[in-house]
Order: structure tokens, then C-alpha cells, then sequence
């Protein structure tokens, strides 16, 4: 018999005075423990009570509200603000917006990453602000003695129609810190139409700040007596230093330390390297430019982008390591439908480097057993843990600052800088700011993983799909993949480089098999913008593409053919899981990009061809075409991109929301036009962007982007729009030169940049 009481951890609001006047008011959480005693009987005490948000308005009728999440140009610093404005009913031009540092027990939730700010924030940010709008009211009506129902409130101020009184929330603030606040949990919300900010475009709230060059970003920290730091580690991940001239380097102008850290194998931690702390910078890069080091040896040195293509080719023709998914007969319906066309390809994504704009620098300052960080992580906390694991720190020595990141991409989700400038920051006892150079970002990167799809597809004499067969070969650990599955197991993928069981078209084929075989990496890995999606669609996109043309359809009714079938019922995921694909939402998505973009109604010049593709992730629903131009030479030019997306009811921000889009969009044609990193003796061979090319100016093409309004809740941004874009740019240049583009980068396939 289970005797556990599930018991949900309540939210509720406190209210304070300030000093010198004003109402401090914050949403607390009760803990998980004290909730049950609760129930039990047991009593409470205000220091079982945290705070998880603030907002703070003073007498002159300034507001402060406080971003909790970190702010890596995917604008959650003015978007979950607003959230929380609009349903206080807040005058946005008096209202400041102040980053939160990192703080677990105040803030819940603390990260950028997975597109997930808006579903996660969505009702506790409109809560924060109905609940503090709820205790000005109740500071008016009792002021005025009047009944809260005949008060309204626009602007931050409360208004009483009938006697024609005003009061600003300034003016009401001392009498709010003496307020019992509302229940969180049955709080009144506004309705839709009440909104005066959300689903207006509001500039972001750094704008100013970034573009006048004010100090802002992780790399602008500066300190009193602060100095800088490099850090040289292995061309070959993880391997250790033998030896290096470190009497020599010390010798060099300015530099105040060098010192061999040993560091461990974790890929994610503290590697081995060698560090040099200088006065400037520029004293440690030139110091650092006659550093000799020997390297021991490392199993990683024998991989290389050739043997991994060698070693899935081989993989392709054995029994997979294990079947993800399988639906009704597949070897039946490629061989009993004597009718059938069938199709098979081999697609192949390389590894790629985020390259965010502004490289990997953390500063540090540990003394008296206390460590300070200054630090642009999307993922704060596991960062702190680390550094806690690594240097034999208790949480509560660390202090973190969460600064503004020049980009991120999901590189910051991985905290080994931060690790780094910790351990020398305490090895030298001065702050000391760590900045890796673009060689250092490139090359020691976790980088997208390459992955090769095997497939295989039939369409019947009617021209209807009737069976798919992919088998994946990508990286991981091969024994724990060649093993019976274990249940409630993840699969042994490397970090990203998986594929899931309900990845589209699955569940809308009758015959349908996924399989997977790994090969064994010592490359670091991790998330890429829509990490997974980015590579998946456009191998499957691309495929679907394929057989359209062998059943002499269409590509965009084709696939509209698809989403009509009835899908097979979908397995169930985990309790608190995001919900699953809806065939209609994407549907929607697809006929309103055919309807925008003119597909199949505009006559195009010769040369000249459109591509189309969808994709599912991150909660949004996104269908993508793309008119592209291809010159005689290979040269390719992307006339125009049009976008259709469905994230839901509301748009919190749409300034912002188009500029993600275009923004994803234009990532993925520049990551398909050139980018690659391959790897040669366990090295990175590419080192900087004459390598590894990032989109020019020139070569931006129109982005027209539209939203589909749905009844769902609202969700992310800043991953769903990119996956759909290199599809449909490879099936536009099919249009027009009848060739298929199975592997990427375009730059190794015949064509180039216009």
C-alpha cells in the first residue's frame, strides 16, 4: 500500500516596507518538507519561507522588477518583465529592470536553454504581477474606504471612477507593505484583451546600453587589481601536460604566474592545460605565443572525421545495435508491394561549433575561502556545482553573477571556462579574469555532433508512403547500445547526438522502423540551437522530399497527405513531459506558409526554385519556404524565406519574437552554406571563421515571418524556427538543378555563395 501523500509546494506572495518608504513585494515558495508538515499539523516559521521574485516601488513611483533568468540575446531580460508588468498593470516607462544573481533559494529555475523561459514562466510571472496589483488595490479601497470592485487600475495607478480619485502605486506603497496579499493560486488574471503590453513589440531594455558600447557583457568585467589569465590546453581533449618551459614563460613582460593545472578526463570540467596570469591581457597572449608544451599521449588521437564516415558506412550494412521503434511489417512492404517505388539515401550533418560572437571568458576573485564569479552561463547552477566538486567548496562560498552573454547558442550551457578561471582565480588569490581566444572557442568546443542516416522508403501505386526504414548511426557508448534495453534507461547517446521514438514521420507511417548503432567519441559534444532538430530535419525533410517526387506529388501537399494520416497512438512520456506533436498544428503552420509565400502560384524566373520543410521541436511548430537563385557557376542566392509558426496564444513580445526568428533562420542557411568541423588525430582542424564561415551581410536574404494564433499556451522562441531552413533551401536548390543534397556543408557539394 502506498502511504505517501503527494503534496505540491505552495507559491504565495509577502509584502514589505522599504526603507525610506515603498513596498518590497515577493512570491515565496514553500519547501517541499515544510508543505507536508503543513498538512500534518506542524507549525511554520518565517525562515521556512523564501522569496522567488521581486518587485520593488518606491514613493516617487519607480518600479523594479527583477529578470531571474540569464540573458544570452534571446531577450527573456525585457520579456519576462513585461510578463510580470503587464498583469500589475505597471506604466513600463517607469519601470527598471535589474538581473538577478544566482540564488536557488530566492529564484527558482535559473537557465537559458530549450526554448523554455515562456512555458516554464508564463502563469508564475502573470501570477507575481496580478498578486501585487491585487495588494495596491486592496491599499486603495481601504485608504479611500471604498469597496475594491469599483477600482480599476491603468498605468500604476489605481483609479476610483465614481469619486474621480487617483493614486499612483508610488503613493500607495507604504500602505501596500501593511497589505495580507491574495492566495497565488486563485488570484484573478487579466483577460487576454486587458493586455497593454504582452503582445506588443517593446525595444529590449539593454538596447541603449549595447549599442552606445557601455559595459555590459561577461568580457566589459573589470575589478580593482584584477588581472588576466590564459589558459592553454591539449589539441587533443583531455590529454595531460608532460612538460612545458614554464621558468621561461615567467620570464616574459608582465606576467605574474604560469603553472601547469593536471585536471582530470571529464569533458565537461577541468582539463589539464597550462595557465599564465599576466597584468594585461595582451601580456598573456604574447607570453602564451612561446609556451612550449609536450603532451602525453591519448586514445582520442586516433579518431578523425575519416575513420568516424568509415566506421559508419560499416556500421550501415550490419544489424543495428537497437530498435528505437517499430511499427507494423516494413520488410513486408518493401517487398510484397510489387506496385511500390522505393527510395533510399544515405544523409550525412557534420560536427559544427557554435562560434558565438563573443568568446568563453569568466571572471574570478577567491579570498578568505570565498569565491566570487562573474559569469555569462545559461546554466548557473550546475556551473557553481562544478566549481564546488572541483575546487572543495561548500555552495554557500560561491557567490555567482550572472552577466548579459554576446550569444550563446547553447555553447554556455557548459561551464568548463568557469571552472577554469575559478581554480586559478584560488591558485593566485587576486581577481583574475580568464578570456579565451577565437582558436580556444573553436577548437575546444562542444560541438554539434555529426550524425549519418541510412534510409529507406516506399510509396504505393497511388502515391502514398507507405513504409520508412532509418537506421542512425551516430555516437555514444556501443556496448551499452549493442545491450538488452534496460527500463527507465536513457539511451547511450553522446550529449545531443540522439534521435527520439516519436520523431516525425514516426507514428504516421503504417510501416515504420528506427533503429541506431553508435560509435565510440572522444570529441566533446553538446547542445546547438534546437540541438538534435538541427541535423534530424534535415535528413528526414530532405528524404520526404524524395519520395514526394517518387510519387509525383507535390512536396508541400505531400506532406500535407502525411499529417492527414491517423498516427499510430503515441507512447506515453514521463509525468510533466511537454506534449507530443499534433498533426493539425502543423498542418496550420504549412498551409499558411503555402498561402503567404505563393507556392505553386508564381511564375519564377529560370534559374530560379523553391523548397518547403517543417519541423517540430521545442514545442513549436514551424514550416518554412525557401526561393533561392542558382547561377550557372554553383553560385547560390537566397532570394527570400518565408515562415510560418505556431508557439501558442500569445506573442509576449513580437519585436523580439520576429527578430529570434530571423535571427534562427539565417543560423541555419549560414551553418548549411560552410560550417564544419572536422577532426584529424583527435585535433580540431578548423581554428577560425576563414574556416568556419559565419553568414555575411550581403548574403542575408528577407525573412517574413507570421504566427498562427492557437488556443495552446505560449511557448519558446529562440530554437523551433531553425531546423525547417536547411531542408527547404536543399530542396530549392533541387527545384532548380535537379540534384540532391545529402550532405552538408553546400560549399563540398558543387556550390557556392553568391
Amino acid at each position: 500500500m502506498d502511504t505517501k501523500t503527494p503534496v505540491d509546494r505552495r507559491q504565495f506572495l509577502r509584502v514589505s516596507a522599504l526603507a525610506g518608504g515603498g513596498v518590497l513585494l515577493a512570491t515565496y515558495i514553500e519547501p517541499v518538507a515544510n508543505a507536508s508538515a503543513r498538512l500534518a499539523g506542524a507549525p511554520k516559521t518565517a525562515a521556512d519561507f523564501q522569496p522567488n521574485a521581486f518587485i520593488r516601488i518606491t514613493p516617487d513611483g519607480s518600479i523594479t522588477i527583477i529578470a531571474k533568468n540569464p540573458e544570452v540575446g534571446q531577450g527573456v531580460k525585457t520579456m519576462l518583465p513585461m510578463i510580470i508588468a503587464d498583469e500589475l498593470d505597471a506604466d513600463w516607462s517607469k519601470v527598471k529592470v535589474e538581473q538577478a544573481p544566482l540564488d536557488t533559494v530566492k529564484f527558482q529555475r535559473q537557465f537559458a536553454g530549450g526554448s523554455t523561459a515562456t512555458p516554464v514562466n508564463w502563469m508564475p510571472m502573470r501570477k507575481v504581477g496580478a498578486a501585487a496589483r491585487a495588494v495596491l488595490v486592496t491599499a486603495a479601497a481601504q485608504t479611500w474606504n471604498v469597496p475594491e470592485s469599483e477600482l480599476t487600475t491603468s498605468a500604476s495607478t489605481v483609479i476610483h471612477q465614481a469619486s474621480n480619485r487617483k493614486a499612483s502605486y508610488g503613493e500607495l506603497s507604504a500602505k501596500a507593505a501593511t497589505i495580507t496579499p491574495p492566495d497565488m493560486e486563485t488570484v484573478k488574471l487579466k483577460d487576454p484583451k486587458q493586455f497593454t503590453l504582452i503582445g506588443k513589440g517593446m525595444p529590449g531594455v539593454d538596447n541603449h546600453r549595447i549599442v552606445t558600447g557601455k559595459p555590459l557583457f561577461g568580457i566589459d568585467v573589470t575589478m580593482p587589481g584584477m588581472r588576466y589569465a590564459v589558459f592553454e590546453k591539449a589539441p587533443v581533449f583531455a590529454a595531460k601536460v608532460k612538460s612545458a618551459n614554464l621558468d621561461e614563460i615567467k620570464k616574459e613582460p608582465g606576467v605574474k604566474h604560469a603553472f601547469v593545472v593536471d585536471g582530470g578526463q571529464q569533458l565537461q570540467g577541468l582539463l589539464g592545460g597550462v595557465a599564465i596570469v599576466a597584468d594585461t591581457w595582451w601580456a598573456a597572449k604574447s607570453a602564451r605565443a612561446k609556451l612550449k608544451v609536450t603532451w602525453e599521449e591519448h586514445p582520442t588521437s586516433s579518431q578523425s572525421s575519416a575513420s568516424f564516415d568509415a566506421q559508419a558506412a560499416e556500421l550501415s550494412k550490419k544489424t543495428p545495435m537497437r530498435s528505437l521503434r517499430k511499427d507494423g511489417d516494413v520488410d513486408a512492404a518493401f517487398n510484397g508491394n510489387s506496385g511500390a517505388k522505393v527510395v533510399e539515401a544515405r544523409y550525412f550533418y557534420p560536427f559544427i561549433s557554435h562560434a558565438p560572437l563573443e568568446p568563453q571568458n569568466c571572471t574570478a576573485h577567491f579570498k578568505d575561502g570565498k569565491l566570487e564569479i562573474w559569469s555569462q552561463s545559461q546554466l548557473p547552477e550546475p556551473g557553481r556545482a562544478l566549481v564546488m566538486q572541483t575546487l572543495g567548496l561548500k555552495d554557500t562560498d560561491i557567490t555567482i553573477h550572472m552577466v548579459r552573454g554576446g550569444g550563446g547558442f547553447g555553447r554556455r550551457l557548459n561551464n568548463d571556462y568557469m571552472v577554469e578561471a575559478a581554480w586559478i582565480a584560488k591558485e593566485v588569490g587576486v581577481p583574475v579574469k580568464l578570456l579565451w581566444t577565437r582558436e580556444d572557442d573553436m577548437q575546444h568546443d562542444f560541438y554539434r555532433p555529426a550524425g549519418y542516416h541510412y534510409l529507406k522508403g516506399a510509396v504505393d501505386s497511388s502515391g502514398k508512403l507507405v513504409a520508412w526504414r532509418n537506421h542512425f548511426v551516430s555516437f555514444g557508448d556501443p556496448e551499452r547500445m549493442a545491450a538488452p534495453a534496460q527500463p527507465n534507461t536513457p539511451l547511450p547517446f553522446a550529449s545531443s547526438a540522439g534521435i527520439g521514438a516519436t520523431e516525425f514521420p514516426a507514428r504516421f507511417i503504417p510501416n515504420f522502423a528506427l533503429d541506431a548503432s553508435v560509435m565510440a567519441l572522444g570529441v566533446p559534444t553538446g547542445a546547438l540551437r534546437a540541438p538534435g532538430s538541427n541535423g534530424i530535419a534535415f535528413a528526414t525533410q530532405s528524404f520526404i522530399d524524395e519520395l514526394a517526387a517518387a510519387a509525383g506529388k507535390d512536396p508541400l501537399q505531400f506532406r500535407l497527405d502525411i499529417l492527414s494520416n491517423t498516427p499510430i497512438s503515441q507512447d506515453p512520456g514521463p509525468a510533466g513531459a511537454p506534449p507530443g506533436f499534433e498533426a493539425a498544428r502543423m498542418s496550420g503552420v504549412l498551409e499558411l506558409v503555402r498561402d503567404k509565400s505563393g507556392w505553386g502560384k508564381t511564375a519564377l524566373p529560370k534559374g530560379t526554385g523553391m523548397g518547403v520543410a517543417f519541423h517540430f521541436s521545442h514545442r513549436g511548430y514551424f514550416a518554412e519556404v525557401v526561393q533561392a537563385t542558382i547561377a550557372k557557376d554553383g553560385a547560390v542566392k537566397v532570394d527570400k524565406v518565408w515562415v510560418a509558426g505556431d508557439v501558442g496564444s500569445q506573442i509576449i513580445n513580437p519585436l523580439n519574437a520576429e527578430n529570434q526568428v530571423q535571427g534562427a533562420v539565417l543560423d541555419g542557411i549560414g551553418e548549411a552554406l560552410g560550417q564544419e568541423i572536422t577532426i584529424e588525430n583527435g585535433q580540431t582542424t578548423q581554428s577560425n571563421f576563414n574556416a568556419f564561415p559565419l553568414l555575411r551581410l550581403r548574403q542575408v536574404p528577407p525573412v517574413e515571418v507570421h504566427f498562427k494564433i492557437t488556443d495552446n499556451p505560449p511557448t519558446g522562441l529562440g530554437e523551433p524556427a531553425l531546423p525547417p531552413v536547411v531542408p527547404a533551401l536543399c530542396s530549392a536548390i533541387y527545384a532548380v538543378t535537379g540534384k540532391r543534397v545529402r550532405s552538408l556543408p553546400l560549399s563540398k557539394q558543387d556550390l557556392k555563395w553568391a
